[in-house]
């Protein structure tokens, strides 16, 4: 295999998601499951700009072990008007000692958790259709009210 079809990254956007308190379902067999909602924020980047709709959550499933299975579905209204559907699933892992501080609206430094994405993006408008025809990973960090993500197109 030569590196002339090794993936590379571009970065893209950065989302600034603005969130509700958790809302929590109660504990099953695979974790503690629970919601939380999306209530905002923006997008900025060389490739989307934009505000992030009051429409969407993040239903998790959190382990007691600090792996939280993120599965997040939100608008992204861009600069132009396009509407984007963002289906992001991702985990976040952590220390139950780190998960414990995040959970209290402690900042923690990303680099003491894993926080990885897989966004998919879908558009209908023509400036953004390119959208629909590529792979993206993003890197997170949660604060207290708030998740950025910074997303980056694989080529």
């Amino acid at each position: 295999m030569t590196d002339a079809i090794a993936p590379s990254l571009t970065h893209v956007t950065d989302l600034f998601v603005e969130l509700d308190p958790i809302m929590e379902l109660g504990r099953t067999p695979a974790g503690v499951r629970r919601i939380i909602p999306i209530i905002g924020g923006r997008a900025e980047g060389p490739r989307l700009n934009g505000v992030i709709e009051n429409f969407g959550a993040d239903w998790q499933v959190a382990g007691p072990d600090g792996l939280a299975d993120i599965d997040t579905r939100y608008l992204l209204r861009t600069d132009e008007g396009a509407l984007l559907d963002i289906r992001n699933p991702g985990i976040r892992a952590a220390s139950p000692e780190v998960t414990a501080r995040l959970a209290a609206g402690e900042v923690v430094d990303p680099s003491e958790y894993y926080f990885r994405c897989t966004p998919r993006l879908f558009c209908d408008h023509p400036a953004h259709a390119w959208v629909n025809r590529r792979l993206f990973v993003g890197v997170g960090e949660r604060r207290a009210a708030e998740v950025v993500m910074r997303i980056f197109e694989i080529g």
